[in-house]
């Protein structure tokens, strides 16, 4: 299994966790985020939920999105293994003044610290792609959840992550470098309807979006500029690659020939 950074956040150093927390925050405050943050949302009829969970809560940044809604009233708990990222969600949440309507804990989206049938939902973004085994984290999510309970799971299909070089050859040499360097789970999006069902869930809906940038990179420029950073730390590819990869890529963007693509998708679902 792949040495994914994002999974083993609660054993990285500050500064890689910096360079994570960073990303979060820009990536969460993209367009192409928040409109995909806000639909899947809506149709989770989040404004009517009293009591949710957000695991793997990162910064924070979803959170504070559901707490800020004008039309929530209710309270969000986020979840995350890394004291270091708990830390900052809690201190961007005070920034925000959002009171107690948002708080954060240290814990495991595989073993929740919380009682049966506790919250009428339960957020995931970003979590699935980096778990060793969803089927268990499925599993908790609805022993937690009420009966009348919704989830929202919202994730890349990161076996469609691309990002073009000038050598073919090269471009999908390292697309895989990256790929198997940070995702744990690259295509659980696509496995999703299944484990769903075996899990006890019934799928409500299924809200796609891509994100291609072709010419100049700009949401892909801080993302590849990440990745660059991270992907060393799962031993798979070697700072020197990941650096030479990551300049021939600026480079190609500020000539106008880019090209970066992702497919995003969001399932919602109701306890069976």
């Amino acid at each position: 299994m792949s040495r994914d950074p994002f999974r083993l956040t609660n054993q990285l150093d500050p500064a890689a966790l910096d360079v994570i927390a960073d990303r979060l925050e820009t990536r969460g405050r993209h367009p192409c985020f928040t409109k995909a943050l806000a639909d899947y949302l809506d149709r989770m009829a989040i404004d009517d939920r009293t009591d949710v969970l957000d695991l793997g809560c990162g910064t924070g940044i979803v959170a504070r999105a559901i707490a800020g809604r004008p039309g929530f009233r209710g309270t969000v708990l986020g979840i995350d293994r890394s004291p270091h990222l708990v830390q900052a969600a809690a201190r961007l949440a005070a920034e925000a003044a959002l009171g107690d309507r948002v708080r954060f804990v240290v814990g495991d989206a595989q073993q929740l610290d919380r009682p049966a049938s506790s919250v009428d939902a339960v957020v995931a973004h970003t979590l699935f792609s980096h778990l060793e085994d969803p089927g268990k984290t499925l599993a908790e999510m609805r022993r937690v959840l009420r009966s009348s309970g919704t989830i929202g799971l919202f994730d890349g299909d990161y076996a469609s992550l691309t990002f073009e070089l000038a050598d073919p050859e090269r471009s999908r040499q390292m697309d895989e470098a990256v790929v198997g360097s940070l995702m744990t789970n690259p295509r659980i999006l696509r496995q999703l309807p299944r484990l769903l069902r075996q899990a006890g869930f019934t799928l409500d809906a299924v809200l796609p979006s891509i994100v291609t940038e072709a010419g100049s990179a700009d949401f892909w420029r801080g993302s590849i500029e990440t990745y660059a950073k991270l992907a060393p730390h799962a031993g798979r590819v070697s700072a020197a690659t990941t650096a030479t990869w990551l300049a021939e890529l600026l480079a190609i963007s500020d000539r106008g020939e880019f090209f970066g693509s992702c497919v995003y998708y969001a399932y919602v679902a109701h306890k069976s």
